[in-house]
């Protein structure tokens, strides 16, 4: 006896078959999504720390008035007295304290364009304390433009068992107005990377560092500014400088110890972007310091 043949089922329609396509493009999408939102970009956020004990701190200084101001892109291990010696090899002079006198000599300084370089710093505030050492190198004759640095002690005892130190290095082009306050105040160049990058190359010039390595800072900051309303870029991290003991030279290269992968592919990506801006005049040149096009 022959099987009754089976009937066929009517093909599907076209609309049901863009719905699962849809659908699993959506679920693709949101794959992709999840993985990047939770796993990938954080990691682009989390501090990967050569020092534990940096984790979590803030990454910011203020003005006495309480605005954000440089962020925190530098450091140093070592005790206070090897720090002011390393400095000084490296071509950095101590600034002086503000005072009366030492105002009217950097107002001096300024106007009739002489030189003046230990001029005094004005105050910056981490964690509520003001900086314990600020260090300068002009940049010309007078204390109009120079490159700038204040240091707080951060921790007591680092992963080298020494002291160590967070900085804001800056570089001032100029003398003119705060956007912020109305005072008379310096001008900052926009590239803050650059002043971290000089810091850490005259150390290594004058052979006074063993290692160094970066820490996670404020992160990515395409459009910042500081206690005055300047603006500011920066990759965000924070180069640290391991430095030698007192009085000892170090005559070969220090140790330049790894980025977390995360962080090495944000750099490198942050790098093309900012080459691309350098190339098209988007990003501001660090002398000029023009505000254009990061003026609101």
């Amino acid at each position: 006896m022959t099987a009754p043949a089976r009937k066929s089922l009517p093909p599907r329609p076209a609309t049901w078959r863009v719905a699962r396509h849809a659908f699993r493009v959506a679920a693709v999408s949101l794959a992709l999504y999840l993985g990047f939102a939770y796993a990938v970009t954080p990691e682009f956020w989390t501090h990967h720390e050569h020092q534990p004990g940096l984790a979590h701190r803030p990454m910011v200084t203020a003005t006495a008035q309480g605005i954000p101001g440089d962020p925190i892109n530098v450091g140093l291990a070592g005790a206070q007295n090897e720090i002011i010696e390393a400095m000084d090899r490296a071509g950095w002079h101590p600034a002086d304290a503000i005072t009366l006198l030492t105002s009217f000599d950097i107002g001096k300084s300024v106007v009739l364009n002489r030189a003046y370089p230990a001029a005094p710093v004005s105050s910056l505030f981490y964690e509520g304390r003001r900086q314990v050492l600020a260090f300068e190198k002009a940049d010309g004759v007078s204390a109009r433009r120079r490159h700038h640095v204040r240091f707080w002690p951060a921790l007591t005892s680092g992963v080298e068992g020494r002291p160590v130190w967070l900085g804001a290095a800056s570089f001032d082009r100029g003398v003119g107005i705060s956007h912020y306050t109305g005072q008379i105040t310096h001008h900052i160049g926009p590239d803050l990377d650059a002043e971290r990058s000089l810091i850490i190359a005259d150390l290594t010039a004058a052979h006074v560092l063993t290692t160094i390595y970066q820490v996670s800072g404020i992160g990515p900051t395409a459009n910042g500014r500081n206690g005055g309303g300047d603006r500011y870029f920066t990759d965000g991290e924070v180069a640290i400088g391991v430095l030698t003991p007192q009085s000892q030279i170090q005559a070969a290269a220090p140790d330049i110890l790894p980025d977390a992968p995360a962080v090495t592919a944000k750099n490198r990506i942050w790098a093309f972007f900012l080459d691309i801006g350098r190339r098209i005049h988007l990003v501001p040149d660090q002398s000029q310091g023009s505000d254009e096009p990061f003026e609101d």
